[in-house]
């Protein structure tokens, strides 16, 4: 489904992201795991089109995505739950969902899923008026992961999508992304939590400093003594 071969990008001066090289199964979950810095969210963002590649290439059911745009790659089907939620703070959280849906044009359809999301998240429902910066920290998660699924994403990337937040949401959270994996939608999760993203996950890499240093799945890797002194605490 995606494939990124020899993948290069620079800030400036800086090599941020080192000839990395991974693979996205449609039907998968994966999982990207590091330290901070460590360039997670820069792969995500260079799939997105959001940063520019140096070198190398990343391909979306053939197609080649460092020669399109953001807007371009949405249409293909790839959404991104950013790190932060950005929601639009000053929207309110049925207008946030709207956003979400500004490529299409089947309004009918759209009507349907602007549903389907306040099934997932109710209490999404019960605020959809409210202004979005209004929300919790929790609920502002669910309404990022609600305003990327308004685009029909077959890939949904997600961004650290626990961070800062309480215990008890990040279980909420993780149950949400197995709920929308188990629906038919391929998973690339970059996460701070690398036992939950683990855990979750079929196939998992470990990035240090842009570069990939292990792979292996989710077992594997939780398993592996070097992955356990470094992101378990064991």
């Amino acid at each position: 489904m995606l494939e990124i071969t020899d993948l290069h990008v620079h800030y400036g001066g800086i090599h941020a992201i080192k000839g990395i090289s991974m693979k996205v199964e449609e039907g998968q979950i994966i999982s990207l795991i590091g330290a901070n810095g460590a360039g997670k969210s820069t792969t995500l963002r260079t799939i997105c089109g959001l940063k520019e590649a140096t070198k190398g290439s990343i391909k979306y059911e053939g197609v080649e995505l460092t020669k399109l745009d953001t807007s371009q790659i949405v249409k293909r089907g790839i959404t991104m739950v950013p790190e932060g939620r950005r929601i639009f703070p000053n929207l309110s959280v049925y207008e946030n969902l709207m956003a979400g849906a500004y490529l299409r044009k089947e309004r009918e359809e759209v009507k349907k899923d602007i549903e389907y999301v306040y099934g997932l998240f109710p209490v999404l429902k019960e605020r959809e008026a409210q202004r979005a910066g209004t929300l919790s920290g929790g609920e502002q998660q669910m309404l990022a992961i609600g305003r990327a699924l308004m685009s029909k994403p077959r890939l949904l990337l997600f961004d650290e999508p626990s961070l800062g937040l309480a215990p008890v949401i990040v279980k909420e959270v993780f149950q949400m992304i197995k709920r929308i994996h188990s629906e038919g939608v391929t998973i690339f999760l970059v996460e701070q939590n690398a036992y939950e993203a683990l855990k979750l996950c079929d196939y998992a890499y470990v990035l240090e400093t842009g570069t990939i240093v292990l792979q292996g799945t989710g077992k594997q890797l939780l398993e592996d003594e070097r992955v356990r002194k470094a992101y378990l605490g064991g």
